[in-house]
C-alpha cells in the first residue's frame, strides 16, 4: 500500500514527522546531538527507557531534521546542521543541555574490549585471585608477561602487570584473556557531540563532560596549588593551619638551635687544653 503524498508530493508521514520536530525545537528547552554509532539496538533500547520523562528521542532521516531546523523559525538553530552526521540521535528535553549531556553519560554501560580497537586508557591486570583453573590459560598468561602461581587450585595473579597501554591496539590474546577475566575497558551508550539552548538561543559544542575525571583533576589542581600557596606562605582559610604548623616547626627549630649554643662551654683564649 502507498503512503499518502501532499500535494506537493512528499509522503503526508514525512511532514507529520517534520511538524513533530519542528513543535519540540518550539517547546523544548535542549535540542542534543548525540553519536549512537555501534550501539546494539538492545542497548538503544535501555537507554531509552531510563530517558523517559526526561527526554524525547528521534533518529530521524537528516533531510527531515534539517527541514524541521529550516522552517523552525529560528534562525540561531540552523548552525546546529553543520554537526548531525550519520547515526547519531536528535534529544529534546528541559533540562538543561549539560545535565542532559551528564545523564547521557551515566547511562553508559560497560563493555568488553575486541582485537583491534585502541585501548582508552591503560589496561593492567591486577594482582590476586581469579577463578580461572591451570591449563591453557597459563600459558595465555604467560605469553602476556602475567606472573602467576597456583593456590587452592586457581590461578592466582601475583603482581600487577599493564597488557596494553593507552592508544595503543588491542590484541587477540589481549581481548580474550579480558575477556575471560571479566575486564571491560570501554563503555557503550550515547556520546554528546553537541546541543543548542532555545531559550539562551546557544549553541554548545564542548558538552561531553566526564564529571569524575573532572573532579578528579580539580583536586589534584587544590593539591598543587595548596602546597604552593603554603610555600609563598599565603594566608587564608585553607592554608592557615599549615602555616601555624610550619611557624611552630620553626620555632621548635630554632630553640633546638639555641639550646644547643647555650649548652656549648665558652673556651677562651689563654685556657689551656
Amino acid at each position: 500500500m502507498k503512503a499518502k503524498k501532499s500535494a506537493k508530493g512528499v509522503p503526508k508521514r514525512k511532514l507529520k514527522e517534520v511538524e513533530s520536530i519542528k513543535d519540540l525545537i518550539k517547546n523544548k528547552r535542549t535540542v542534543l546531538v548525540a553519536s549512537i554509532k555501534n550501539i546494539p539496538a538492545s542497548q538503544f533500547q535501555e537507554i531509552g527507557k531510563k530517558l523517559r520523562g526526561k527526554a524525547v528521542i528521534k533518529v530521524p532521516k537528516k533531510s527531515l531534521i534539517f527541514r524541521a531546523v529550516d522552517t523552525s523559525g529560528n534562525e540561531s538553530i540552523i548552525p546546529l546542521k553543520e554537526h548531525i552526521k550519520d547515526s547519531v540521535a536528535i534529544l529534546f528535553s528541559d533540562l538543561d543541555s549539560f545535565d542532559l549531556a551528564a545523564e547521557l553519560i551515566k547511562n553508559k554501560t560497560p563493555a568488553k574490549a575486541k582485537p583491534g580497537q585502541a585501548a582508552p586508557e591503560d589496561i593492567e591486570i591486577q594482582e590476586g585471585p581469579t577463578d580461572l583453573v591451570p591449563g591453557p590459560a597459563i600459558s595465555e598468561l604467560g605469553a602476556l608477561g602475567i606472573q602467576i602461581q597456583i593456590e587452592k587450585g586457581k590461578i592466582h595473579i601475583k603482581e600487577p602487570k599493564i597488557i596494553v597501554k593507552k592508544g595503543d591496539k588491542i590484541s587477540a590474546a589481549a581481548a580474550e584473556l579480558m575477556a575471560k577475566l571479566d575486564i571491560k575497558p570501554f563503555s557503550i551508550g550515547f556520546v554528546p557531540l553537541c546541543a543548542f539552548d532555545t531559550k539562551e538561543k546557544k549553541l554548545y559544542l564542548e558538552i561531553n563532560v566526564d564529571k569524575e575525571g573532572t573532579l578528579k583533576e580539580i583536586q589534584e589542581s587544590f593539591g598543587k596549588a595548596l602546597a604552593f600557596a603554603v610555600e609563598i606562605e599565603y594566608i587564608c582559610d585553607d592554608t592557615i593551619k599549615f602555616l601555624i604548623g610550619k611557624a611552630s616547626s620553626h620555632e621548635k627549630a630554632i630553640n633546638n638551635l639555641v639550646n644547643k649554643e647555650i649548652q656549648t662551654p665558652e673556651i677562651n683564649a689563654g685556657e689551656e687544653k
